[in-house]
């Protein structure tokens, strides 16, 4: 396997942590307000939403490991830089730690768009 794979499902992997470790503190900080999403009681299509956008980065663990080298690369750089759009539509948040760990988040985007960009894969059989 191309090791360039195991560097991009390692960056999603990195991200989904980063977001996680963003909502587990976000929760014992006091900053979550329970059936709350943005100060406003959430709908059930909001609890769907916010679930498709967490799945976005575990989905793309699977896609680095799976599709082929050509269409991974652009669907890697397009959906990392669409993540980088919808958090910075959410900035700045409450808490600092929340807005450090969005710039972190950022790095590894950035990571994983270099990455996917700088990718010159062998012809897969």
């Amino acid at each position: 396997m191309d090791p360039t794979r195991i560097i991009l499902a390692g960056g999603w992997i990195s991200l989904m942590l980063v977001y996680l470790l963003g909502d587990v503190l976000r929760i014992f900080s006091g900053d979550a307000e329970p059936g709350r999403i943005a100060d406003r009681a959430a709908a059930s299509w909001m609890w769907l939403l916010a679930a498709l956008i967490m799945l976005v980065p575990i989905a793309m663990i699977t896609v680095s490991l799976m599709v082929p080298a050509t269409p991974l690369k652009w669907i890697t750089v397009i959906v990392s830089a669409a993540l980088v759009v919808f958090n910075l539509s959410g900035l700045p948040y409450k808490g600092l730690y929340d807005n450090v760990l969005i710039v972190v988040g950022f790095a590894f985007n950035a990571l994983v768009i270099w990455v996917a960009l700088a990718w010159q894969p062998a012809a897969e059989q």
